[in-house]
């Protein structure tokens, strides 16, 4: 049924877009990926599954439009700003993820999910990167398209980028050993949102913030431990690191206060949803290769002190 319809999938080379084209491929769809570059290897790896590349950037308008004629639906997620390869302003991720939805207003398109952040609209976090999808999210609902809108807490992925100590023995992240946090799966993203795009008439008109586990610290010491097989210790980023680093800093006080912590419904989630992998899942699967890489990683690459 879903052949004859066609999805664009922005940010189809990175973590989120990847994740939503590879299950719209396995469950049917017709995918057109947003790309830079064609010739790129994430690109090509695309194409090998029955992809379609077009290729355009943000600020290039007419190609957004090119890339999005006659698809059915679209998936919208643009790189955060200040973040990434390719870092962008504020104000840039703004106008970007506003034009995105003015022009699939404009064409017709049926079904348009925006990814946004688990922060989101719940007040004003003094973080660009999170402030700008508060806006993004407004200006969807005022347009009267069919929308649905995701908020993803912290991605799994994330506990494994380099500076978390791992190499030394111990893990630093943002909450407490005894404070709850959640997580999910970048695959898991596509999951959800390949399920959302198949059930318009249930998922039309609604904002879901989406998790799929919830662990303290002290939980995470233990699960690093048994999935690397040694000895991992806990501790939160130290205070010294999170007064010098106002980024840092401001997204502990968001954790603290639960903006950035994640209040999913995470047994709604899989009643609607199915399985969702919890940490020590994506540790034994797709975590795996990461967490070796961590645990090996030398003390040059260690990014946060």
């Amino acid at each position: 049924m879903n052949q004859n319809k066609t999805v664009l999938v922005f940010g189809s080379t990175g973590q989120q877009g990847g994740a939503v084209a590879k299950a719209l491929r396995t469950n049917g769809w017709s995918v057109r990926a947003f790309v830079r570059q064609l010739g790129g290897a994430k690109a090509k790896a695309l194409e090998a599954i029955g992809v379609g590349l077009h290729q355009g950037t943000f600020s290039d308008f007419s190609s957004i439009e090119k890339a999005m004629s006659g698809a059915y639906g679209v998936f919208s997620v643009q790189p955060s700003s200040g973040q990434g390869a390719h870092g962008i302003s504020d104000e840039q991720e703004l106008r970007y993820g506003k034009a995105i939805a003015d022009i699939a207003t404009a064409q017709g398109v049926q079904h348009l999910v925006y990814t946004s952040v688990a922060a989101a609209g719940k007040g004003k976090t003094g973080l660009g990167h999170f402030d700008s999808k508060t806006q993004i999210e407004d200006h969807i609902r005022r347009l009267g398209i069919n929308s649905t809108i995701v908020r993803p807490v912290t991605f799994m992925e994330m506990l494994l980028l380099p500076g978390m100590g791992l190499e030394q023995g111990t893990f630093r992240f943002f909450m407490r050993p005894n404070q709850k946090m959640q997580f999910i799966a970048v695959d898991d993203i596509g999951k959800i949102v390949a399920s959302v795009f198949a059930y318009p008439e249930r998922f039309s008109g609604r904002t879901i913030e989406i998790a799929g586990d919830e662990i303290t610290g002290n939980g995470l010491q233990e699960a690093f431990s048994r999935a690397g097989r040694k000895t991992i210790t806990y501790q939160r980023f130290p205070d010294s690191l999170l007064q010098q680093n106002a980024l840092l800093g401001r997204l502990a006080e968001l954790v603290d206060d639960g903006r950035c912590a994640g209040v999913a419904d995470i047994n709604a989630l899989r009643s609607e949803f199915g399985c969702l992998m919890t940490v020590e899942q994506w540790l034994a699967g797709a975590g795996k290769p990461l967490l070796r890489a961590a645990l090996r990683a030398p003390a040059a690459a260690v990014a946060l002190r």
